[in-house]
Formats: C-alpha cells, structure tokens, sequence
C-alpha cells in the first residue's frame, strides 16, 4: 500500500500531538504509542496498492498549490471490528479541489474509501478501541475546532515505511 498524505502545520501539529497524550494519560489506544519515525498527525488524500507516478511527477502537478488551509472539526468514531478514533475535516473547496488535482496526477486507482467522492478527511487519533473505550475517549474532546493549513504533502509507502517530500 502506498499513501499520500498532507502534513498539518506546526501548531495544528502540536495541538493533534496533545490530543494523542490526553488519550494516552486516560490510559487509552493513541497514535501517540505509535513510536514509528513516520508517525505524524496528517490527512491520508489517497491510499492506494500502486502508486504510478514519481515523485518529481507529482511535484510539477502540484506544485504551488499548497498551503492549503485545513480546519479540524469533531471527533468521531469509524466503525470496524474495533472503533478508530478521529478528528474530522471540515470540506473545504480548497481542499476538494487540492484531492482530486492529487488523485489526477497519481496516475493511481485510490482505494473506494480516498477516491474523489467517497472521501471522507480525518485526522486520526487512535486506532483499536471498543466501544467503552471510544466513549470514554469521547468524553475528553470539546466541540472546539483547530484552524491552520496543511503544508507538505508525502508519499507513503506501507512496504518500506519509507516517506518522501513531494511538495512543501
């Protein structure tokens, strides 16, 4: 599996990165226990098993195009055998338009769940938690929302957990 995935700007980072360590302290599931390098709070735009083009490709397609700006909504729940805690997206024209210029210039098939359409932008939060768990994990979150932008977009590869700069 091969990603792209839009990275969040230094405070809109840090405020996602205190949400994972509120989890953690409540003693529940958090991306903050994901000690991976590549770990990062970031927007998946399309997952996909092959991802076509190069990376110069996909930054002469989308260069200039970001900062894009990104406003964090509620946290919801994804349903699955166990539940992945996330903060929502608020869909922006920007933002819609900035997917499927991405999604173009992958020169990829996204999966049913990143294609233009069906795509539905989060932030997750933490992967794995029942039912008890998410309500707890809910509990912790007011309605605020988070403004900022997203300022770099990478390539993600699954394999090789290798990560790559393409625009930003």
């Amino acid at each position: 599996m091969e990603a792209l995935e839009l990275l969040l700007d230094n405070g809109m980072s840090q405020a996602v990165r205190l949400e994972w360590e509120a989890l953690r302290a409540a003693g529940l599931p958090s991306q903050a226990n994901h000690r991976g390098e590549t770990n990062a709070p970031h927007i998946t735009l399309l997952a996909t098993d092959v991802l076509q083009a190069t990376d110069g490709e996909l930054t002469s397609g989308l260069s200039g195009l970001l900062p894009v700006g990104i406003r964090l909504g509620p946290v919801v729940t994804f349903p699955g055998r166990r539940l992945v805690l996330a903060r929502l997206v608020v869909v922006s024209a920007d933002l819609l338009a900035f997917h499927a210029v991405a999604v173009r210039a992958s020169d990829a098939e996204p999966t049913p769940f990143t294609r233009p359409g069906a795509w539905t932008p989060h932030v997750t939060l933490a992967r794995g938690l029942s039912a008890e768990e998410a309500g707890r994990a809910l509990s912790l979150f007011g309605p605020e929302a988070v403004d900022g932008s997203a300022v770099i977009l990478r390539r993600w590869n699954s394999v090789t957990r290798q990560v790559s700069h393409v625009v930003g």
